[in-house]
């Protein structure tokens, strides 16, 4: 029995979700094979899966998802004309070459090539961006730590500084009582006394 994970994602789990997702829109495939595939590699579940992709990960990768559509177009169209060609074939092969013209052949073709370098180029186009988002992760993921290696320090700083001023405010306590004590046994310096008619003594108030 595989034990489902259930910590925090991290970037590269993230990356594996968008490249597989990726691949299988590409593929003409759903999204839902995708995160069970995703699940098996991770050791999450599928709805964990596909809750991270549509909350979080997707609206990273907007841009590739629409090559991706675009490809998994490309490539049924591709798969359209490749029949149509076999078709083509078997017909020549069975002498229905009237049917067919030279120059309706030599437009195929050239419609053919023209799709494949498009093709190409859109997938060229996509693992540039995925490298590109791939880089941006790994910074992120960089500066993340930094931050909170940032953060410790921080704390720890303010932890000192504010022990500093407990032990300050403690000794300014003591000077004020300190002093309060002073100025009691400096009045009681002060007082004056005289003696009586009687020959008791009073105190001289001030």
């Amino acid at each position: 029995m595989v034990v489902k994970r259930q910590d925090a994602w991290t970037p590269d789990d993230d990356l594996v979700l968008a490249e597989v997702t990726l691949r299988h829109i590409r593929e003409g495939s759903t999204q839902l094979a995708a995160f069970e595939e995703v699940a098996e590699k991770l050791g999450r579940t599928p709805a964990a899966c596909g809750f991270r992709w549509n909350s979080f990960v997707r609206k990273k990768y907007e841009a590739a998802i629409q090559i991706a559509k675009s490809q998994r177009q490309k490539r049924n169209k591709e798969k359209g004309r490749i029949s149509r060609v076999r078709v083509l074939s078997e017909q020549l092969d069975h002498g229905e070459d009237h049917l067919l013209s030279l120059d309706s052949i030599i437009r195929f073709l050239r419609t053919h090539k023209n799709e494949v370098a498009e093709l190409k180029r859109q997938q060229r186009q996509l693992e540039q961006e995925i490298k590109e988002r791939e880089e941006q992760i790994r910074q992120l993921s960089k500066e993340n730590e930094e931050m909170k290696s940032q953060l410790n320090h921080v704390q720890t700083d303010y932890q000192v500084v504010n022990d500093d001023y407990k032990a300050l405010i403690q000794i300014m306590d003591r000077a004020r009582k300190l002093a309060l004590l002073e100025e009691e046994d400096d009045e009681k310096l002060k007082t004056k006394f005289k003696m009586d008619e009687n020959g008791n003594l009073e105190r001289i108030d001030k």
